[in-house]
């Protein structure tokens, strides 16, 4: 089986860090499992139809639209105090620090950037909370819609590089670049947050056998347990994985419904 940790593997120091994390999970649930990169450009689809995931990281989004759903393994807390010691996270609005732009109203009429339509941080969120933004006269809101982008970093380097002017960003990958690529987003500002929504999952393929997943969940939420892996809590900004259900993540899908019924199936 594998174990992936590509939607938060920011840098190579916060790579290294969940790799050793997910061998010590390996080791203490007696599982085999291969820790592999799965780097960009290769699709994250491809990555979550594998029958071999063991602990691989998936957006909520695309889970809850699944008829055959991985199994979920745990979600982690995020330690910043923002998230409340919950297993949630925010889509983040930013822009580049000496923009003029002062909140999201601002950036109406510019260029939006986004990683995929399938994202929840990355599309579906943000057009959630647009839809508020929207009147009978104005029911576009940007001249210009950018991506797909595919990862939040090549989102913020849009923004950076005066390709885009506004862009939805995961929180918690926004704060692990805070600590592992600081200069890179240096040059960024929050303009506005979205209501908080359940973070990604980890998850297992849907045929993989109860008992190993039984083992794998008892060794993700035995995390916050272990002195040894203190150091990679901090690196990773990691309190701790929490259980989590399938019901958790009706809600994006939700968020998704809302918008397209208000007649925004897309972000203009």
């Amino acid at each position: 089986m594998i174990a992936c940790a590509r939607m938060y593997a920011v840098s190579p120091p916060s790579s290294a860090a969940w790799r050793r994390l997910f061998e010590w999970v390996a080791a203490r649930a007696q599982v085999a499992m291969e820790v592999i990169d799965h780097p960009y450009p290769a699709a994250l689809e491809a990555l979550w139809e594998r029958e071999d995931m063991g602990c691989v990281f998936m957006c909520g989004f695309p889970y809850a639209r699944r008829d055959r759903r991985p199994q979920l393994i745990g979600a982690p807390v995020p330690s910043p105090a923002r998230y409340g010691g919950r297993p949630i996270y925010f889509t983040d609005f930013v822009v580049r620090a000496e923009s003029p732009y002062q909140s999201l109203e601002n950036t109406f009429g510019g260029r939006f950037a986004y990683t995929t339509e399938g994202s929840h941080s990355g599309y579906n969120a943000a057009r959630h909370h647009l839809l508020a933004h929207r009147t009978t006269n104005r029911q576009a809101l940007y001249a210009e819609v950018v991506g797909p982008l595919i990862t939040p970093r090549r989102a913020v380097e849009a923004v950076l590089g005066g390709n885009a002017d506004v862009a939805p960003v995961d929180s918690y990958s926004l704060d692990l670049m805070r600590r592992h690529t600081p200069d890179l987003v240096a040059g960024l500002r929050v303009v506005a947050s979205t209501m908080a929504a359940p973070i990604p999952p980890i998850v297992a393929s849907p045929g993989v056998p109860a008992e190993i997943c039984a083992r794998l969940t008892e060794a993700v939420l035995s995390v916050h347990r272990s002195p040894e892996l203190s150091a990679l809590r901090e690196t990773l900004l990691l309190s701790r994985f929490e259980p989590v259900r399938p019901a958790d993540y009706e809600v994006l899908v939700e968020r998704s419904r809302v918008a397209e019924e208000a007649g925004y199936p897309r972000i203009a």
